[in-house]
């Protein structure tokens, strides 16, 4: 008999998060774990981590509904995948937990990253912020190694913002960096291939969601006619079901999809996303939403067992000052993850008993 214990819990971040949807300052988060009595000691931990303004299946009675979802796989024992579709970042976690329970060890998946110590490729964040700040991160990231940068845009003003990556361009070639550009839907239709022209100047990998979602004639619009890929990631969000899937793809037909467990159907959605993707020759690449440590070292894990070649947005959870301590790593631009290293569920959940 399964039993399902739900803790929320609030994350603080180091310094504030902005994008252009506004700026975190604080992360809730609620950590499920999840014993069996047929399965003695062991425990599976997941982690619930809905963006308020911006995953599909967060509203203020999340937590009813979290609660009332773990009473059904209580009796069930199973996951009803139909019915989660409609709620991510719940069957996201629910998988975490079940992976982790029956593995008893946070080494969810076998993949060269868990079994043979290799990295995953990564890319550098910066967020936004001013000027300075932006131009000081920027830096940083390529002193640290970073190979692939990626850059918030659409937070304040585009020709301060160009006049940054110009910057970076002087300094650093296409052969030594590669930039991503995320402006969070920051663009208008009207002026979206006009900026992303300018921008085209500066040898841009990709810029994710250029204009809000839910526009798709002027999104495949811009996709056919931008000098610059086009990466989508919010356009995702809220799209569940195999058809509409299908149906968002051909309309739009992008360049790349990114893909969020949290956000995008959990680990059985991302991997329909894939499929599909592949089916249209389309690229993607993985990234995190804000997780913690838990979430992280199971989309990390996850991503592996795709064997990546392009950089992933993953990182170690540091952007927080209360975390779970797993052992993720970076060097240079990879993560790593130490699978030997892994604590132990007990000290885990004291852990998430005293944030």
């Amino acid at each position: 008999m399964l039993n399902i214990d739900i803790f929320p819990k609030r994350l603080h971040f180091k310094q504030p998060a902005g994008t252009s949807r506004g700026v975190y300052t604080t992360r809730n988060i609620w950590y499920i774990a999840i014993t069996d009595s047929d399965i003695p000691n062991a425990v599976g931990i997941g982690e619930c981590a809905p963006l308020f303004d911006l995953s599909c299946d967060y509203n203020d009675d999340y937590e009813k509904t979290l609660v009332s979802i773990c009473n059904d796989i209580r009796q069930s024992s199973a996951i009803d995948y139909d019915k989660l579709k409609e709620y991510p970042s719940i069957l996201f976690g629910i998988e975490t937990a079940f992976s982790h329970l029956h593995n008893q060890d946070f080494k969810l998946w076998h993949s060269a990253l868990t079994d043979n110590d290799a990295g995953i490729p990564i890319n550098g964040l910066v967020w936004m912020g001013t000027h300075e700040e932006m131009s000081a991160r920027m830096r940083e990231k390529a002193d640290a190694g970073y190979r692939c940068i990626k850059i918030k845009i659409g937070a304040i003003d585009f020709n301060h913002e160009v006049d940054i990556i110009q910057s970076v361009r002087r300094l650093y070639s296409r052969n030594k960096i590669e930039l991503r550009l995320d402006a969070n839907g920051g663009f208008s239709p009207d002026e979206a291939l006009e900026k992303l022209s300018i921008l085209s100047e500066y040898d841009i990998h990709s810029v994710e969601q250029p204009i809000k979602q839910r526009q798709w004639a002027d999104m495949a619009h811009i996709c056919k006619h931008s000098p610059i890929p086009i990466a989508l990631d919010e356009e995702l969000i809220g799209i569940n079901h195999t058809d509409d899937k299908r149906r968002m793809l051909d309309a739009i037909m992008p360049q790349y999809i990114i893909l969020k467990p949290t956000l995008h159907g959990g680990f059985k959605g991302c991997d329909e996303w894939i499929e599909l993707a592949r089916e249209r020759n389309i690229g993607y690449w993985v990234t995190s939403a804000l997780e913690s440590n838990i979430g992280l070292n199971a989309i990390a894990q996850w991503a592996a067992t795709h064997n990546p070649t392009m950089p992933q947005g993953l990182g170690t959870g540091a952007l927080f000052t209360d975390n779970i301590p797993l052992p993720l790593t970076i060097k240079s631009d990879s993560l790593y993850i130490d699978s030997r290293n892994f604590p132990s569920n007990t000290d885990i959940l004291k852990h998430i008993e005293q944030l």
